[in-house]
């Protein structure tokens, strides 16, 4: 396969990666639009808070991105290409995740509403991902070398872990747990409300803490890279947010347990 893999569309060569970037998207919101709960939130709102998370999540993967390699950011301040080129998809996350909470506020909106996000935004960065590996090197979003037999030569001649492949194959494990999860608990114990958001994000900073350790990007905060660090605030948020419903549900059951004994 040679990289990038130009899309054949009537007499034009497509990039992989903007043709993808915008699949998702468009797919994702109305995918959202499709299977949100619509008796809980009226459209005008619902349509306030995908305003406020694409905002907050362009402005987080840039931040973040910025923060890949400070000293060549600081080198390049005044660069506009530099500045806009890169993004990242755990900055976005994060970002949008900010921007939303403000705008609930701002709405008076007090339920949460994450868990019609959960899907959407699964399905979203897969696609997204499909585009990152189609697009090879100039993406940077490979793996560090590797003698594993599915390593991928992406136009170098060096075979590196298709980090891309990895995410896309996580998220439909992660997706499938979820789903697992919410009909299993939702015959007898329905998850709290916001559980399923809390319990995506946590998956999925777990899993970029993990796989950023594979990529060839600079670590330069204590072994870590920038990626990595955001992922160990958001877990640590989502801890604070997750453990109390966890414990609650077993002091729930072993109640149950008890009074049936």
């Amino acid at each position: 396969m040679e990289f990038p893999v130009y899309l054949p569309i009537g007499p034009w060569k497509l990039h992989p990666h903007p043709v993808f970037e915008a699949l998702a998207y468009f797919i994702g919101f109305r995918l959202y639009l499709w299977t949100r709960r619509k008796e809980r939130l009226p459209t005008f709102q619902a349509l306030w808070i995908i305003v406020a998370a694409a905002l907050g999540a362009a402005i987080g993967s840039k931040l973040l991105y910025w923060l890949e390699d400070p000293v060549l950011t600081m080198n390049h301040a005044f660069d506009v290409v530099y500045l806009m080129e890169g993004k990242t998809i755990v900055g976005g996350l994060l970002g949008g995740l900010v921007a939303v909470e403000l705008m609930k506020r701002k709405l008076g909106i007090t339920q949460s509403t994450g868990d019609d996000m959960v899907f959407p935004l699964l399905v979203a960065i897969a696609i997204g991902r499909v585009g990152c590996f189609l697009t090879g090197l100039s993406d940077h979003t490979y793996g560090t070398a590797t003698s594993l037999p599915w390593g991928v030569d992406f136009g170098d001649g060096v075979k590196r872990h298709p980090t891309q492949l990895y995410e896309i194959a996580f998220l439909v494990l992660l997706g499938g747990l979820l789903r697992y999860t919410q009909s299993r608990t939702g015959r007898k114990q329905p998850l709290p409300d916001g559980a399923g958001f809390q319990l995506f994000m946590a998956g999925y900073l777990l899993f970029r803490l993990t796989v950023d350790f594979i990529k060839p990007t600079p670590h330069p905060y204590l072994g870590l890279n920038n990626v990595q660090l955001a992922c160990l605030a958001g877990l640590i948020y989502y801890g604070f947010l997750i453990i109390p419903w966890i414990r609650s549900r077993r002091r729930d059951k072993e109640m149950a347990y008890a009074g049936q004994s």
